[in-house]
């Protein structure tokens, strides 16, 4: 029987489930999915909290379809948070670009002599009573938009992304969706704790249902196809049931009933944060004061903090919405991605065999013709630098660690993928592999460069990576067609430590204490640069001649 963790209050009786439930994620939190799932259960720490600014990225979007597609519906909102300018701007071509795509799929409909379908308001939910021990009830629904022909005889579930089209799904997500399409029936759900109640029970079922893909970015819609197998989601009603008898139904309990704790970025909405005993905490880590009552727990990266620095407004689209146009990635982009793959790979080998006794790979993924030739030789000078030349068989060697510490102070999960978190001798090491021409000066410069390197240097000096004091080090390798370089930090210099407090200082104070986004880029930063200028105004008159 699934027990309410420490800091956990409420009933855990009724579960609903939705698709990212039944899917298979690195790193999510087993304990977190379980509390997520009970609606009624809540933390004794924390109440109801929220963000000033709109941070799902579907919500101007899903509100401009809704107003179109059912007129005579009033819009509801929960909470005051506002909706950016430019997140506005996004919503708006979303919607277009969806609402045609759409509207192409039921013409094509049409000229094949299938019937159309219409929009459907309320949400198709099913259940089931009990099944585990503590559990009364189980639901199952699924976010996206729902359609159906008058009749009733087929249904649809339309799954958007933000960017390009996805067009597969395992075969579990895409069977829990047929489920609910096939079994469901039309429930009231305004009410986040209240059971799902049937609105009409005697509304008829589906003969066919169907699951549909459409990119928000691209506007291409496929039928989705079972990851693997490309079996097409296009069923009978008795398919539709099979497929989810033998493939979610006995996945549903293990899915929802967890107690595995496993930090990362879960932690910022989990339930049971103030009782876990495997997140570590460091109050005072970023150095900034407490939130505004109310506001609701974030995770951060030191890449969300340089792109807070760049813009506001950039870090808010992209880092938080995770709203980027669709664009070719530069060369040095997808040499650096090839280069980190080809080492993580290499130092993930259990054997742990040196690099330089390594074959150099005569190819890498995402580049072409000439393209290869800097990355092989960035490789090349790895190979007289590579770790596995001084650690022994007992030491550990973690390659794209994640570290996930919780400061109480600011109530901000830090999460810092690593490189490399390796031991040597009894000593801890962070390592950090860059591609680049940069050279470097001071230990300062350094970390002011690449702040990554400064919450490292907190990580250990704090304790939250142990090893002997006197062996234990941050290093940055610095690999370039035409040489490479390799610096080391005292984690447990008091200077070191200073310096790397104020780096992440500067960082982080203007970032927590920000209640909105504006559209502010740093002084000559290139507006180019950012993956969302196009809905950005200041973006688009910067890039267009303007200034502002």
């Amino acid at each position: 029987m699934w027990q309410k963790p420490p800091g956990v209050t409420g009933d855990g009786s009724l579960v609903r489930v939705g698709l990212p439930a039944l899917r298979e994620q690195d790193g999510a939190c087993p304990l977190r999915r379980a509390a997520k799932a009970r609606p009624r259960l809540r933390s004794t720490a924390d109440g109801w909290r929220t963000s000033p600014v709109v941070d799902f990225g579907f919500a101007p979007w899903e509100t401009r379809v809704n107003a179109v597609e059912f007129p005579r519906v009033p819009v509801r909102r929960r909470g005051d948070a506002i909706v950016a300018l430019a997140h506005e701007t996004w919503g708006r071509e979303a919607a277009a670009t969806y609402l045609a795509a759409r509207e192409r799929f039921l013409q094509e409909q049409e000229a094949a002599g299938l019937p159309r379908t219409v929009p459907v308001a309320d949400r198709w939910v099913t259940s089931r009573e009990g099944g585990a021990p503590g559990v009364l009830r189980y639901e199952l629904e699924a976010w996206g938009r729902q359609y159906a022909t008058p009749d009733g005889s087929v249904r649809e579930l339309w799954l958007p992304n933000l960017g390009a089209l996805r067009p597969t799904r395992s075969l579990a997500e895409l069977a829990a969706a047929a489920g609910v399409l096939a079994y469901g029936g039309p429930c009231d759900t305004a009410t986040y704790t209240a059971e799902r109640i049937l609105l009409r029970p005697d509304a008829p079922g589906p003969d066919r249902v169907r699951i549909i893909g459409v990119g928000l970015g691209d506007g291409k819609i496929s039928v989705l196809r079972a990851e693997g197998s490309g079996i097409a989601a296009d069923w009978t009603e008795r398919e539709a049931r099979d497929l989810f008898d033998r493939h979610v139904a006995p996945r549903v309990t293990p899915a929802t009933s967890g107690t595995d704790r496993r930090p990362g970025s879960d932690c910022a909405d989990c339930k049971a944060l103030s009782g876990c005993t495997e997140l570590k905490r460091a109050p005072g880590l970023l150095g900034v004061p407490a939130p505004a009552p109310g506001r609701k727990r974030r995770t951060v990266s030191v890449s969300d903090l340089r792109a807070y620095r760049d813009c506001p407004a950039r870090y808010h689209l992209t880092r938080v919405l995770r709203l980027r146009e669709l664009t070719t990635e530069s060369e040095a982009i997808r040499r650096g991605r090839a280069v980190d793959a080809w080492l993580n790979e290499r130092h993930a080998d259990p054997r742990r065999v040196p690099c330089r006794d390594i074959p150099m790979p005569e190819a890498l993924p995402g580049l072409v013709g000439e393209e290869l030739v800097p990355a092989l030789a960035m490789l090349e000078r790895h190979r007289a630098r590579c770790p596995f030349d001084r650690i022994g068989p007992e030491d550990i060697c973690l390659p794209q660690h994640r570290i996930t510490v919780y400061d109480p102070q600011a109530d901000v999960v830090v999460l810092a993928d690593c490189d490399l978190v390796y031991s040597e001798r009894g000593g801890v090491v962070i390592r950090e592999s860059k591609t680049s021409a940069r050279r470097y000066g001071t230990a300062e410069e350094l970390m002011a460069s690449h702040p990554q390197l400064a919450l490292a240097v907190l990580f250990v000096s704090s304790g939250m990576l142990t090893g002997d004091p006197r062996r234990s080090r941050v290093e940055l390798e610095t690999l370039r067609p035409d040489g490479s370089s390799e610096e080391e930090l005292d984690p447990f210099d008091p200077v070191t430590i200073e310096q790397a407090r104020a780096v992440v200082r500067d960082l982080t104070v203007p970032w927590a204490a920000a209640a909105e986004y504006p559209e502010t880029p740093r002084a000559g930063y290139d507006c180019g640069h950012c993956e969302a200028h196009r809905w950005c105004s200041t973006g688009r008159a910067r890039l267009d001649g303007g200034s502002r």
